[in-house]
């Protein structure tokens, strides 16, 4: 039996959507092309479970799958250029003087093997490896402390071409890989989204990510070329310097006896985070609330020392590729506030023949639990400013959320490499959108989180 489906959305463009893309129309050529785009985004903000091409043009009057399939491989125009007028137009509606810029990647589970760039994987989205794509993507957070509703959006997005991918011409050419593109890490296509935000004029006082690219080393040397202020998650192994240390290896060089090879200088002791941390006195812990959340102020105990980010050990010397002492900065460590233990069971309560062990695996557990970050913020900066910023990865974590929940970002099902970028551009458009739009909104009282403070 035939089921004739009745089209949800009126063939008439929203007048909010309207206005707001009405800049972005002279990016596409024909006025075809401009009618699917807004097509495409009507479905994107529809309520659709998939939004795939086929079901928005199930639901959305005006439109078919061949046209918007057609919006998403063969239409003139430009992924970039739409998402340099975006940021562009975002910035001219709502004026911002600093920012944040976070950086992170997301993985877009696959069943197939024919989807562009899809491997075997990590995903954080899965928690493990898994069959998927992973896109690499920029989320610039406005440091506006007149606000109490944080304004973010996307920037730009970049797939992630797997080793197996790479050498494979033949599938890189069955999915339009450009021809250009060569082997880059995360990190690298992490710094080339950086460019791109720097080039657009964006204002970012300083970039966050996660232990995935703060424990780079190649990364980390790349925001330091760029001289761009950061606060990177790290793991407990990574290497740092002392700064006093650091200097007195610098000030006594190794003296020439006149026979033989000269000794080369050798760096300062490296430590890692973690032995770091722990041989500091339990006083020097400070208890810092960094954010009003829905069941009060989110507190930590939090350290501070000044060192150097750090590779090689003092087996090599200063000259050797394995050695790098980057510039001074933040090692910033936080820990859960220990739960209060009440006077009467630190008395009464006998304690277990076993109880040195379980205060050992009591350490141990809180131990795991010392997250770290390095920041190449200047030696001014407060302690509270240190922990408000390591913490603002939430707002890609929520992008990639929602994105996925309400605007189709892992929905896509095409095989090529340009027809998912338009895809990610189109989604980004969409969510800017809805940004904009909750911004003009009041939030109903609870949900507003605070600024970010200059504290």
């Amino acid at each position: 039996m035939k089921i004739n489906r009745v089209p949800k959305a009126s063939p008439d463009a929203l007048p909010e959507l309207a206005a707001f893309l009405e800049p972005f129309a002279p990016l596409f050529r024909r006025h075809t092309s401009r009618d699917s785009m807004e097509r495409y985004l009507t479905g994107l903000l529809s309520d659709l479970p998939h939004k795939t091409a086929d079901t928005i043009a199930a639901a959305v009057a005006g439109t078919s799958t061949e046209r918007l399939q057609h919006l998403l491989t063969d239409a003139a125009w430009d992924v970039q250029a739409l998402d340099e007028a975006r940021v562009k137009q975002l910035l001219a509606i709502h004026p911002l003087t600093a920012g944040i810029l976070v950086l992170d990647d997301t993985g877009l589970p696959k069943k197939g093997t024919e989807s562009v760039g899809v491997a075997a994987q990590y995903s954080g989205t899965l928690g493990k490896i898994g069959n998927c794509q992973v896109v690499v993507s920029a989320e610039y957070l406005a440091d506006d402390p007149t606000s109490s509703t944080p304004f973010h959006w996307p920037v730009s997005a970049q797939l992630f071409v797997p080793e197996s991918w790479v050498a494979d011409d033949e599938r890189r050419k069955r999915t339009h890989v450009p021809a250009e593109l060569g082997e880059q890490t995360k990190p690298e296509i992490a710094l080339g989204l950086l460019d791109l935000a720097r080039q657009w004029g964006m204002p970012i006082q300083a970039v966050v990510v996660d232990a995935g690219y703060g424990d780079n080393p190649n990364f980390l040397a790349g925001l330091d070329e760029r001289q761009v202020p950061y606060v990177c998650a790290v793991q407990s192994t990574f290497g740092v310097r002392l700064p006093d240390e650091v200097r007195a290896a610098k000030e006594h060089l190794p003296t020439y006896g006149g026979r033989g090879q000269p000794r080369k200088p050798r760096p300062a002791p490296l430590y890692s985070v973690k032995e770091l941390i722990e041989a500091q006195p339990e006083d020097a812990w400070q208890t810092i609330g960094w954010r009003e959340g829905t069941k009060g102020t989110m507190q930590a105990q939090v350290l501070a020392l000044r060192v150097h980010w750090a590779t090689g050990s003092q087996l090599h010397s200063t000259s050797h590729s394995r050695v790098h002492t980057g510039p001074e900065g933040w090692l910033l460590a936080e820990r859960p506030v220990p739960a209060p233990t009440s006077q009467e069971s630190a008395t009464t309560e006998p304690v277990p023949q076993d109880g040195t062990a379980k205060q050992e695996a009591a350490g141990e557990q809180e131990a795991e639990k010392t997250k770290y970050w390095f920041s190449s913020l200047p030696p001014d900066t407060s302690l509270e400013r240190l922990v408000t910023l390591a913490h603002a990865r939430w707002v890609i974590e929520q992008f990639y959320e929602d994105a996925k929940q309400e605007c189709g970002l892992d929905d896509f099902q095409g095989r090529r490499w340009d027809g998912l970028h338009r895809h990610l551009a189109l989604v980004m458009l969409a969510y800017s959108f809805l940004a904009l739009q909750r911004l003009q909104l009041p939030l109903p009282v609870g949900e507003a989180f605070p600024p970010l403070r200059h504290a």
